[in-house]
């Protein structure tokens, strides 16, 4: 805002001493040629790509042991993500479900569909498309931390959104 005023009184300033008539030439300038302000520098305040505005937002969702059910956390994390993809109407997106080690392939399987469907239905409510989302499960097998504790475990349980495509 402050640099839009700043170019403003430029720009008028500019324009008072600039002569009236048939001489087309300002009263300012190397040679008394026409003297025209550049357009003020604009420099991105936010993130410049979908990706780096992603994560910003906040890309994953994070459930307890043997949970679906969104917390509190979790729902404001969607709620920027929501308005994330209003600000990106082109953009695609999938729901990837996980869960960490404990428990069978099968089980774990089904866990992480359930999360992953659980982060759509909200989106979905939020009001995004539901052709923009595609969800899928992964269960157990690729955890974000390595390791065989709670505080691995408990980054694992998650739903991450990424970009499709």
């Amino acid at each position: 805002m402050k640099r839009i005023a700043t170019a403003s009184l430029l720009c008028l300033a500019l324009a008072a001493c600039s002569t009236t008539g048939d001489d087309k030439s300002s009263t300012l300038g190397n040679g008394g040629g026409t003297v025209t302000a550049a357009p003020p520098a604009v420099t991105p305040t936010g993130p410049t790509t979908p990706q780096a505005a992603l994560l910003e937002a906040g890309d994953r969702v994070f459930f307890g042991y043997d949970r679906f059910d969104l917390t509190p956390e979790a729902t404001s994390v969607l709620d920027r993500q929501a308005a994330w993809l209003a600000a990106y109407p082109t953009v695609t997106v999938v729901v990837e479900g996980h869960s960490d080690e404990r428990g069978t392939r099968e089980y774990n399987l089904a866990l992480g569909d359930r999360r992953a469907a659980a982060a759509r239905n909200y989106l979905v409510a939020k009001g995004v498309d539901a052709a923009r989302i595609r969800t899928i499960s992964y269960g157990k097998e690729r955890p974000a931390v390595g390791g065989a504790d709670e505080a691995a475990w408990a980054q694992n349980r998650r739903a991450a959104t990424v970009i499709d495509g």
